[in-house]
């Protein structure tokens, strides 16, 4: 395979303690977003409507979007569709999906070609009740756990050794925790879609930290060789990996595809974060495991 030009960089010009700095203080940033949100919120992400339930409405109508929250008693959020001109995607903390379409088709003004007495503007509409959203809530993180559980006992299987293990656990979270936290920065609420990104996520973390333990434990050759061997196979992924979720991310929002913009968005800082996870703070402390005499 084709390699990036990567720069081989002097580990040796930093302390374990300065290469782990920057990757758990970022950590502790992530973390603190979240329990501020949790503390300001009840929920340490903002949730979508699969999981906080609520309605959406797609509607065609020519009144303009400024003017599109007098039309209704409740609270709404609104997402142009840049594919076709005059159509929304309203969102409501409400389930009550028939007054809300009554409201919609009574107080919005019709596109010029459309029949008014045929569904008005209402284009379709999907209502997720609270108590349904909290099982598919709960289900999600269960696996999501799963996944991260199954990720940890599959890292301690492979390597039988609690530090290399350890790192590529603490490694993973991170990669976790800092997406979801850039999340709750930009306004990406939780849903279906974006939990799928996170176990992704934890599918490229391992990937990337067992690439790096692998070479560093079990193949021949000086420490500082085996990094720079792992980092031209593990740099050239992720970056490839990275540009490609960028470039998903700006075609979906082009085209008004929300949540696969979203899903991009997640994937770039994750691979980003895994980037320096994997080669700051992984890296610190297999070194620490093998120079300071905790591997023998």
């Amino acid at each position: 395979m084709g390699y990036f030009d990567v720069p081989e960089i002097d580990y040796t010009r930093y302390s374990n303690r300065q290469l782990a700095a920057v990757p758990l203080a970022v950590l502790a940033v992530a973390l603190a977003i979240l329990g501020g949100w949790y503390v300001f919120t009840g929920a340490p992400v903002g949730l979508g409507i699969e999981f906080a339930g609520g309605t959406e409405l797609t509607v065609d109508t020519a009144t303009d979007e400024a003017d599109i929250p007098d039309a209704f008693n409740e609270e709404v959020s609104i997402q142009s569709v840049q594919t076709e001109d005059n159509r929304y995607i309203l969102q409501f903390t409400s389930t009550d999906d028939e007054a809300l379409r009554d409201q919609a088709e009574s107080n919005l003004e019709p596109l010029e070609d459309t029949d008014e007495d045929e569904d008005g503007v209402v284009v379709s509409g999907s209502s997720t009740s609270a108590s349904f959203g909290a099982q598919t809530q709960q289900t999600a993180l269960y696996g999501v756990a799963i996944a991260f559980v199954g990720m940890s006992v599959f890292a301690f299987i492979l390597f039988r050794t609690f530090v290399p293990s350890l790192a590529i656990v603490v490694s993973a979270f991170s990669d976790i925790v800092i997406p979801v936290a850039f999340m709750n920065i930009v306004g990406i609420p939780l849903s279906i879609g974006t939990v799928a990104a996170l176990l992704l996520l934890i599918g490229y973390s391992v990937d990337s930290d067992i690439l790096l333990n692998n070479s560093i434990l079990r193949r021949s050759g000086d420490f500082y060789e085996s990094t720079y061997r792992a980092m031209r196979t593990g740099v050239t992924m992720t970056v490839t990996s990275m540009a490609a979720m960028l470039v998903m991310a700006i075609s979906a929002t082009l085209f008004g595809v929300g949540l696969l913009a979203d899903i991009g968005l997640i994937l770039f800082v994750g691979l980003a974060a895994d980037l320096m996870n994997t080669y700051m703070l992984n890296l610190s402390m297999l070194r620490w495991y093998k120079f300071d005499g905790v591997s023998r």
